[in-house]
């Protein structure tokens, strides 16, 4: 499955070639502290926690489209599709010739990605925002677990393949944060509603994790600044 096909589905395809296909730019990580690394053993040592893409912010335009491009209030916008293209091109960097390239500073091309269940009552955005990456990577996305089960999610990752890429809502990622246990420094207490355009990166330590904010910048108006 090609990384644009859900955009193709979509009509699409001219939004994501503006962006540049995922390109993207080269942008340090904010600084991350320096401690003992874990040990090498089963289970997740670097976990990448991304929020869904845009999404509508009301009833009225921009409207949630499905990949099929129906209106639905639970997908992504045109914006958030656009995000979840260029996602391909930060986790999966190709050279013209479509090998594999070197990906931003802290960063890594996931083993595993978990994305919240949609569900019948839940939101899409999630799982539609990692599809084109899932898909680039061939990777079956892990939704088993609801938005609101932080500690179940965090329990699987002692036995998941690293490293891990998590997509969620972002008013449950404290939940997440929190279920991990000591993280130094400590994360943001809040993900501000209007970000979608950064990753924290959580690298496992004798003592707990280690944290950090790497600015997606993808798209225009993404911010260089982490949240705070």
């Amino acid at each position: 499955m090609d990384r644009r096909t859900v955009f193709l589905a979509a009509g699409l395809a001219p939004l994501l070639a503006a962006c540049g296909g995922g390109k993207h730019h080269d942008h340090p990580a904010t600084t991350a502290p320096v401690g003992t690394p874990a040990p090498p053993g089963n289970g997740a040592n670097l976990v990448m926690i991304i929020r869904h893409a845009e999404k509508p912010t009301g009833s009225g335009a921009p409207y949630g489209l499905t990949a099929d491009g129906d209106q639905d209030p639970e997908s992504l916008t045109v914006r958030g599709w656009t995000r979840a293209g260029a996602l391909t091109g930060l986790f999966d960097p190709r050279t013209v010739d479509a090998t594999p390239a070197v990906l931003r500073s802290g960063l890594a091309r996931p083993t595993t990605i978990f994305a919240a269940d949609p569900g019948s009552h839940g939101s899409k955005r999630p799982l539609e925002t990692i599809t084109p990456l899932a898909a680039d990577l061939n990777l079956q996305p892990d939704v088993r677990f609801k938005k609101d089960q932080a500690k179940e999610l965090v329990a699987a990752l002692a036995s998941a393949a690293d490293p891990v890429l998590i997509c969620w809502e972002h008013e449950n990622i404290g939940d997440i944060l929190a279920a991990m246990g000591t993280i130094t420094p400590a994360p943001p207490k809040t993900w501000p509603g209007d970000r979608f355009d950064i990753v924290y990166v959580l690298r496992r330590l004798s003592t707990g994790w280690s944290f950090t904010q790497v600015p997606q910048l993808l798209l225009a108006g993404d911010s260089p600044q982490p949240i705070s």
